[in-house]
């Protein structure tokens, strides 16, 4: 009878990876061609390439040309990479650059204000936390990176819908489920209505513990290149209300000077908030 071998080591489930392997391989057919040196390739060189066969890497091929990931010279039958992946890496590049922007700004935020500072980018109908940073470790929020909350959540649903164009907000508005209050059964929409107004002229929304009791939150919306609003700064903390006044326009400030350094024109977004800063300075 033969004798097990020494040392070897069961399968690790956990490591598993499935794959889908029409994925993999156009995988595979984007990267041949990024690396090719004469910029345009046949398809019998690619798939020779990749390895696999001709008409599995035609069929591949033209489903690509369809997103535009890749381009065919009809002349010459040869293919080389569509402008449809300038789209995608631009939002990459766009995204991996916000949080380091506002990475310094929550910190200060949070420091200054013992509170609580994320940094949220608007993803559909949510708006994703990708940067975060906490002034008290005493009393912090368990709010995650990558933490998805619903668009009209709270103080940063109101910051966010106050400066979308009117047509987008009317569209929010004839949504049956809203969660500006929390529960959708507490929108009241002359309230509603009258605190969109108020942040479009100080900058900032709030919300005290509607959404999380004992917690309050001031909210300011981010607009970057384009002057597209892209998320929003939000501060939650055990702050006491008497302090939104004094938070919330430091939340505003914040967002201004990101927003700033994320190349939108500030004095076309924030309009009747620089106007409301401007009169105060004026005292």
């Amino acid at each position: 009878m033969p004798k097990p071998r020494q040392g070897k080591k069961e399968p690790n489930t956990s490591s598993y990876k499935p794959i889908v392997p029409a994925v993999e391989q156009a995988s595979r057919i984007l990267l041949c061609l990024s690396k090719s040196s004469n910029f345009k390739m046949g398809l019998t060189e690619i798939v020779k390439e990749v390895g696999i066969h001709k008409s599995k890497g035609f069929s591949i091929l033209n489903t690509l040309l369809q997103f535009g990931f890749v381009e065919k010279d009809p002349k010459t039958k040869t293919y080389s990479l569509g402008p449809g992946l300038l789209t995608l890496s631009r939002h990459v590049l766009d995204n991996i650059r916000y949080p380091d922007v506002a990475s310094s700004f929550l910190q200060h935020l949070a420091t200054e204000t013992n509170g609580t500072a994320l940094f949220g980018l608007i993803n559909g109908e949510h708006v994703i936390v990708l940067g975060k940073h906490e002034g008290n470790q005493n009393v912090g929020f368990t709010v995650r990176l990558g933490h998805r909350f619903h668009i009209t959540l709270g103080a940063h649903g109101k910051a966010i819908v106050a400066f979308l164009p009117e047509t987008e907000r009317e569209k929010i508005f004839a949504k049956k489920k809203t969660y500006f209050y929390g529960d959708p059964s507490l929108m009241k929409m002359d309230l509603l209505r009258k605190e969109l107004n108020e942040c479009r002229i100080l900058g900032y929304a709030s919300d005290v513990g509607g959404i999380t009791p004992g917690a309050n939150v001031v909210s300011a919306p981010l607009f970057a290149n384009h002057d597209k609003l892209i998320g929003c700064l939000i501060l939650i903390g055990t702050f006491p209300e008497n302090k939104i006044d004094v938070y919330g326009p430091k939340v505003a400030e914040c967002a201004y000077q990101i927003s700033q350094k994320l190349g939108a024109d500030v004095e076309t977004v924030y309009p009747l908030h620089l106007k409301q800063r401007g009169r105060k300075e004026g005292r």
